[in-house]
């Protein structure tokens, strides 16, 4: 992979892990328009190190809160840092489920089906316009919350489905405050992130090869630097409800992938 694919699939990668436009959806796009040719398929070990960047951002916008949760959860006590931490790992489950048991028919999705990919756009902005609407409160996420958003989260696996739009829209809809609602959306992932890159790692299937290291490096500057703007600028996004221009694109681009499968069909 030469240094501008790297660039630009760290960016990309950067970019929508955090923004509510589907990351997965705009490759699958993107190769499709482009050809296979044109968008090389990304190694294994190059989509490990972009959601470790990625991953790593998230820990850096929020070291704070993670700190906090890590000293709060160590006293051992039933206070909210520990409550909050019990609340990720009931997220967590649905996705595990489906990674786990489901992880071949997942894969099968990812063939260039355009159609259900622009089908699932068209969901996501229906979730982001919906939840922009959403009147604001001061209400944290209750447990049964933090179920019913991982059930979102393991559903924003297929291709199409925005992971953070999903999580943070259902979570607004359940009545959440939209700025804890992203915090427990962007936090609730890097455990996940974690977890499919140590069973990446275990399965023995990454292979490194000197030569892309420069990618690679290059690569993970790209998401890291991108995956801090995005996150960022995501949090005062929900804050301000202003998900209803993601809505917009999502259809937008959701409608073009539909025309594009059907016109190529």
């Amino acid at each position: 992979m030469d240094i501008i694919n790297a660039i630009i699939l760290g960016i990309i990668q950067g970019l929508t892990e955090f923004l509510p436009v589907s990351s997965s959806g705009h490759l699958e796009i993107g190769k499709a328009i482009l050809g296979d040719k044109s968008v090389p398929e990304e190694s294994l070990l190059f989509t490990v190190v972009l959601h470790f960047a990625t991953a790593l951002s998230t820990i850096v916008v929020f070291r704070k809160d993670i700190l906090s949760l890590i000293k709060g959860a160590l006293q051992f006590k039933w206070n909210d840092d520990l409550q909050f931490v019990a609340k990720i790992v009931i997220s967590m489950i649905p996705a595990v489920i489906v990674g786990l048991f489901f992880e071949e028919q997942l894969e099968a999705l990812f063939g260039g089906n355009i159609l259900l990919v622009g089908s699932m756009l068209i969901i996501t902005a229906l979730l982001l316009f919906f939840a922009d609407k959403a009147k604001d409160t001061n209400k944290k996420v209750s447990f049964t919350n933090a179920l019913i958003i991982g059930i979102s989260q393991a559903i924003a696996m297929l291709p199409g489905i925005s992971r953070s739009g999903a999580t943070i829209s259902t979570s607004v809809l359940l009545g959440n405050d939209k700025t804890k609602a992203a915090r427990f959306s962007f936090l609730m992932v890097v455990p996940l992130i974690f977890g499919k890159i140590a069973k990446d790692i275990l399965s023995g299937d990454l292979t490194y090869d000197s030569n892309n290291f420069t990618s690679l490096s290059i690569g993970f500057v790209a998401a890291f630097v991108a995956g801090l703007f995005a996150c960022t600028w995501m949090i005062a996004l929900v804050k301000k409800s202003k998900l209803t221009y993601f809505a917009v694109y999502c259809a937008i681009v959701g409608i073009i992938a539909i025309l594009f499968s059907i016109l190529n069909g």
